[in-house]
């Protein structure tokens, strides 16, 4: 995807725009537009957004269904432990907090999930740890099955361009071979890791990936796919857009960054033949959901960029948040994000974008933000709702 420095200025004065707009005062009275002020001022303050609600021993056993249903079994030495409810078992290590790991069920499939840890000797388990465990396992999860619970019901991964559009592409001559550098394999690659894991993790969501292969797409189809998943009460769906980065004739310019959609830009997010009064209500409404689609785009956005710092922040530098009024992002009617994942006009990105241990790295940076948002949202109490 190409983009020249007066986009990337632009981005910089809107940015200013959303955060002069938005935190002054931090935390104001007005009750709903408080509360997004007030995770602004979260993030840029560095306080930590998703910490999980953790449960004890006796909680997580009594949420999988109780003593009756299911058995942990926990070695201290190893530190380790495996739930065992009847003939199903899940082994699981222990980690630190807020770290995500590999869990084994029977022995055969492997999930990736928030892990449990010892707090002051005790050992704690993330609420979405036991949540997943317990859907995968087809246990009763108690009040993590309530029906009024807020939650994730779709992701959709989007890897951008696909068969007679390339993206940008690039030629590089290392060493006497030549590196032919296209963004649509490359997005390609890390959107399928990024699916499979996300399905590992999510067997209760809809997981949905716009092309499967080199196939073209228009833009209006992408945003039609994720605009017509279906959404009961309460849930919601998140879309992220995968690409790649590119600037001419200058090929210094290297780094990640994520790009959430312009509270300038101006959309319609609701139905107007839902209202009796479509001309008096309609507009305010809409502006408010608007708003709440914002925030909630701008906190995917930091989770993933966070995740990709961790993974790759020493090997290519972050370019931070920048806000832009793509086509895919404005007209998608949920939290939407597009992440430029590096440059491959850049000879030293494009060879890591060429090997499939950073693409690897770049996919499972993506699974992390993406779970952490879902994490967020799921207990937070949900942030929007499409059925008001």
């Amino acid at each position: 995807m190409k983009k020249t420095s007066r986009r990337g200025a632009e981005a910089q004065r809107k940015t200013k725009f959303l955060f002069s707009s938005f935190l002054s005062p931090p935390c104001p009275r007005a009750p709903v537009r408080g509360l997004f002020v007030c995770l602004f001022f979260i993030i840029v303050s560095g306080v930590p957004l998703f910490a999980q609600r953790a449960m004890s021993i006796d909680e997580a056993v009594s949420a999988l269904g109780g003593a009756g249903k299911v058995e942990l079994r926990w070695d201290p030495f190893f530190a380790s432990g495996t739930f065992v409810a009847g003939e199903r078992e899940a082994a699981f290590t222990s980690g630190s907090a807020g770290e995500s790991g590999m869990v084994l069920i029977d022995h055969r499939e492997v999930l990736t999930l928030p892990l449990p840890y010892l707090e002051r000797g005790v050992l704690r388990f993330p609420e979405l740890f036991i949540d997943q465990l317990g859907r995968y396992l087809g246990l009763s999860t108690g009040e993590l099955d309530n029906g009024d619970r807020f939650r994730i019901a779709a992701i959709i991964i989007d890897p951008g361009h696909g068969g007679k559009d390339p993206g940008t592409t690039a030629t590089h001559t290392v060493n006497g071979r030549t590196l032919n550098s296209v963004e649509k394999d490359i997005t390609l690659k890390v959107s399928r890791m990024l699916y499979a894991a996300l399905v590992a993790a999510y067997p209760d969501k809809n997981i949905l990936i716009t092309r499967e292969g080199d196939t073209t797409l228009t833009l209006d189809q992408r945003v039609d796919m994720a605009n017509s998943v279906s959404l009961k009460k309460n849930e919601a769906a998140i879309f992220v857009s995968v690409h790649a980065n590119s600037a001419w004739p200058d090929k210094d310019p290297r780094g990640f960054e994520v790009w959430y959609l312009s509270p300038s830009f101006r959309r319609e997010v609701l139905d107007r033949t839902s209202y009796d009064n479509p001309e008096e209500v309609f507009p305010i409404l809409n502006s408010m959901l608007e708003e709440e689609l914002t925030t909630e785009s701008i906190l995917l956005a930091n989770a993933i960029l966070k995740r990709l710092e961790e993974a790759i922040g020493k090997l290519s530098p972050s370019r931070g948040l920048k806000a832009e009024e793509w086509f895919v992002v404005r007209n998608a009617r949920m939290p939407s994000v597009l992440v430029e994942m590096g440059f491959v006009s850049n000879e030293a990105e494009a060879l890591l974008m060429d090997s499939e241990a950073h693409l690897k790295k770049l996919s499972d940076a993506l699974y992390k933000g993406i779970m952490d948002f879902v994490t967020f949202f799921e207990h937070s109490g949900g942030l929007i709702s499409f059925n008001e």
